[in-house]
């Protein structure tokens, strides 16, 4: 599966575009920079079907109601985070951004375990509460689309409003359990490999030891 990736919005957070069929697509997470997604799959003459959101902060949700209005795409999201969706509170846009809040206001929930099928592949949706309560990850062929649970050699905050550290291990033990080794796309920074993280990444190998 091919993934680009565009760093988009006040905090750059990574949107990954993952070709999933002969000139279609999805995009994980949009944190801003709406007009920048749109000229890009235009260029590369991509149809955008579904949005995935890892979260519900505003720096991964912040371009996700102009691009799905302008491409009917579907978005998709954990059930615990659809209130961050219509607050600019709770998104933790208020305290920030100084950009204007637009909520989202069409979207699909998922569950953990749930299979989001889009032309040639299937997203298998993990739950992993702490950065947020619906945080949630991606498995998707080769391919482990993380949002904010996992970093290089890091994990996201568990110190925000809505966030929960006594979940962090349980969920990180979830992507341990996983024996394959996958491209690890994060929300931030660059992207790594599921067997170096669990070699080298300390919060990981809590989970490994």
């Amino acid at each position: 599966m091919k993934v680009h990736t565009l760093q988009l919005g006040p905090l750059r957070a990574n949107c990954y575009i993952a070709e999933t069929a002969q000139n279609q697509c999805v995009a994980v997470d949009i944190g801003g920079d709406s007009r920048l997604l749109l000229e890009f799959i235009t260029m590369k003459k991509l149809k955008l079907s579904k949005i995935l959101l890892t979260h519900g902060h505003f720096d991964h949700i912040g371009g996700v109601e102009e691009v799905r209005k302008a491409t009917g795409a579907q978005v998709y999201i954990h059930g615990d985070d659809v209130p961050m969706l219509s607050s600019a509170g709770k998104s933790l846009h208020s305290t920030m951004s100084f950009l204007p809040f637009v909520p989202v206001t069409e979207y699909i929930t998922v569950r953990d375990n749930s299979i989001i099928h889009d032309g040639d592949y299937g997203f298998k949706v993990i739950h992993t509460p702490a950065h947020t309560l619906g945080s949630v990850c991606y498995q998707c062929d080769d391919s482990l689309f993380t949002g904010d649970t996992l970093f290089c050699c890091s994990v996201g905050r568990t110190d925000f409003p809505g966030s929960d550290p006594s979940l962090l291990l349980p969920s990180l033990k979830k992507l341990c359990d996983i024996q394959q080794d996958l491209k690890v796309f994060t929300g931030h920074e660059q992207s790594t490999t599921l067997d170096y993280e669990k070699k080298n990444n300390p919060f990981l190998q809590r989970c490994v030891m």
